[in-house]
């Protein structure tokens, strides 16, 4: 090697962590995606596919989290500039889905662990995205509802798990807090994205979702036999919740609309984003009619949860295409560097 050649950097001799590196925060809604699969699959009673995507959720949710943890203790100024991004709050989301669901399994004390974790790294995250919106917003900016909806329904499903009324109350908090960042989020949502968006724009529709599931789960805890509320605070609950649903099913279809009448067939990472809603919408539905003893919204329900399973098929084989390409590209540069450094 001539002494006049530069150093190379630790992550280009390793193709797997210079792809790693361009990973963005946004990559968490492909946990989001799989962990709400896996409560949908759970729900209708496809338990060996429901836990099969609870493993593969689990093993991208730890991924993620080791990436988190190390930009946070060795490179402190990446992780303020990822942080900023409303991708970011889909660690928490993606904690509190995957909390959920595990809380399904029997495992609460693991559950609570995760709710913590999701409350702890909320505000900071949430202030951070916050102080960042603009106007003409891409449809990342309803994750700030969605990550604050997700304590909301973790929270719920513990209360309801452990019978802990302070639990279901204090969780109420986060539901009405994200319906208000929902609104908040509508008016800089950029409504161009419904035709131009890259796959985050579906999320307009994945927040309401999330929210309905926090009114069934809020519902469902009041059905364990505590009393929690009055019965005027359980009929605004109750009529919320429908109104949210409905409203979630009326994006969906628009979202729906859209996508036929403008196509986007590449992959992105973003659609995860598309993943996510489906399946929550799915999980929604099929939760509401429990909650409410409405058993003619479960085939709706499941129809919805099988087309958000054939969305994340696709999605994940174009993930590991795009994943196969990557890896090749970041290869190809360590390898010239090394053939320069020869000559």
């Amino acid at each position: 090697m001539s002494s006049g050649a530069a150093p190379t950097s630790p992550a280009a001799l390793h193709p797997l962590r210079a792809w790693w590196a361009q990973r963005p925060p946004a990559a968490g809604a492909a946990v989001m995606a799989t962990g709400i699969l896996s409560v949908g699959l759970h729900l209708t009673g496809h338990e060996i596919l429901s836990r099969t995507a609870l493993v593969l959720a689990c093993a991208a949710w730890l991924t993620l989290a080791a990436n988190f943890a190390y930009l946070l203790l060795v490179e402190r100024a990446q992780w303020l500039t990822r942080a900023g991004t409303p991708g970011a709050l889909t660690a928490v989301a993606a904690t509190t889905v995957l909390g959920t669901r595990i809380s399904l399994l029997g495992w609460t004390p693991v559950a609570a662990a995760l709710l913590a974790l999701a409350a702890l790294l909320w505000p900071g995250l949430l202030f951070l995205v916050v102080r960042h919106w603009g106007r003409r917003m891409p449809g990342a900016v309803f994750l700030g509802c969605v990550a604050t909806e997700g304590l909301a329904v973790l929270g719920a499903t513990l209360a309801a798990a452990t019978t802990t009324p302070w639990l279901a109350h204090a969780s109420l908090v986060p539901f009405w807090l994200g319906i208000v960042l929902y609104l908040i989020a509508l008016f800089r949502f950029d409504l161009r994205q419904v035709a131009r968006g890259s796959g985050d724009h579906w999320v307009a529709g994945g927040a309401l979702a999330i929210s309905a599931l926090a009114g069934a789960k809020l519902l469902a805890a009041a059905g364990t036999g505590m009393y929690l509320w009055n019965a005027d605070d359980q009929a605004v609950l109750h009529d919320v919740t429908v109104f949210l649903l409905v409203l979630d099913l009326a994006w969906y279809a628009v979202l729906l609309a859209a996508e036929i009448a403008w196509p986007r067939l590449r992959y992105d990472v973003r659609r995860w984003s598309t993943v996510f809603p489906l399946g929550m919408t799915a999980a929604a539905t099929l939760s509401v009619a429990a909650a409410l003893d409405l058993p003619w919204l479960d085939a709706p329900g499941q129809a919805l949860l099988w087309v958000a399973v054939a969305a994340w098929l696709a999605v994940a084989a174009g993930a590991l295409l795009h994943a196969r390409a990557g890896l090749r590209s970041a290869g190809a540069g360590p390898a010239a560097v090394r053939s320069t450094a020869r000559r």
